[in-house]
């Protein structure tokens, strides 16, 4: 399976938006702790969240494409098949029936609800987002409107509660604060 240097490297030289470049990490980290708190494979988790938007700044918010650019460009890579199906089913290409697959879904639009959490405190790190906020941010349609709700609380396909997989994604962020500018 491809490194997660080797996968790094790749997604750093193919995405010139700095802001989808740390979505991608902050999805690889709320997948690798996802991973571990269901006690799946975190290295294939985090690559999946690594890798799962590399085609976006080609296809250029095409959803008919994205994703479906990704499955193709990943063929030619050393991955399993089943985190290129997870690229296709985070986007609907195809139904969300693994848990590799469901997670993506949820994990995805998560890391926008937290990123725009972090920045309207006062701080604008991580660190000082709270969970209930963004327990309560979610019924606010407006808050980080392109974010979608239902996504996220597809968690509980999981096995997760609401608040406890926020919890769960917000500490993962945190974790690579440093790397995300927040």
């Amino acid at each position: 399976m491809l490194s997660r240097q080797a996968a790094y490297d790749f997604v750093k030289g193919r995405i010139a938006n700095q802001n989808l470049f740390k979505h991608m990490l902050a999805t690889e980290a709320v997948m690798e702790d996802l991973a571990e708190r269901l006690g799946e494979d975190r290295a294939l988790w985090g690559l999946t969240g690594l890798l799962h938007d590399l085609d976006l700044d080609v296809t250029e918010g095409d959803m008919t494409r994205h994703g479906r650019v990704a499955y193709e460009v990943l063929g030619g890579m050393d991955v399993p098949e089943e985190l290129r199906r997870a690229v296709l089913a985070h986007v609907g290409h195809v139904a969300a029936e693994s848990r590799l697959e469901r997670a993506i879904v949820a994990a995805d639009p998560v890391t926008g609800l937290i990123t725009a959490g972090a920045l309207v405190v006062p701080t604008r790190k991580l660190a000082d987002v709270k969970v209930e906020s963004l327990r309560k941010r979610m019924k606010e349609k407006r808050f980080a409107a392109n974010v979608s709700r239902e996504q996220i609380a597809t968690c509980v396909g999981l096995g997760l509660e609401l608040e406890e997989f926020l919890g769960l994604a917000l500490r993962a962020m945190q974790r690579v604060s440093a790397d995300l500018g927040l």
